[in-house]
């Protein structure tokens, strides 16, 4: 099971990355988040029925990993900027497009929860996989998608 676990992780670590760069701005705290993660997952794993896929499954623990660290850490900081280094994403590849810079300054801004919702829809997921992974309404997505895309449009559009 170790193995089949250890497999699994590397196969779908971008996901894990994603969460840990979304949430964490400093090195430190992603490695922690991480590590935090990989713990709950393999706590879960046994239990894992394979009635969602996968990655879906990776996404609901890693959010809620990283929900739960941050009401943990009580955090009250100010949410930088974005760099780039905040985005060493394998397989991921950033250009230097200010536009897409614009766009990840813009999702700092976000709520925990949008911040989630977000990623989701830019990892192209449907409204039925985001329901899951995130745990409210399809309804309840597609309105707080439309209201997440117009805020962000009026952060970008101030900035």
């Amino acid at each position: 099971m170790e193995k089949e676990f250890t497999g699994l992780i590397n196969q779908h670590k971008g996901i894990i990355y994603k969460v840990c760069h979304l949430y964490c701005h400093e090195r430190e705290e992603r490695k922690d988040l991480f590590q935090e993660i990989v713990i709950q997952l393999w706590k879960a794993y046994p239990n894992f029925r394979k009635e969602a896929k996968l990655s879906t499954w990776i996404y609901r623990i890693a959010l809620n990993t990283a929900l739960t660290s941050l009401k943990k850490e009580d955090k009250n900081k100010l949410s930088k900027s974005i760099s780039e280094d905040d985005f060493e994403i394998p397989a991921m590849e950033i250009t230097e497009n200010e536009h897409l810079k614009a766009l990840y300054q813009a999702i700092q801004l976000l709520t925990e929860v949008e911040k989630a919702i977000i990623m989701l829809y830019l990892d192209e997921k449907n409204y039925d996989e985001i329901t899951e992974i995130v745990g409210i309404s399809k309804t309840n997505v597609g309105v707080k998608l439309n209201r997440i895309k117009q805020k962000l449009s009026k952060i970008i559009k101030n900035n």
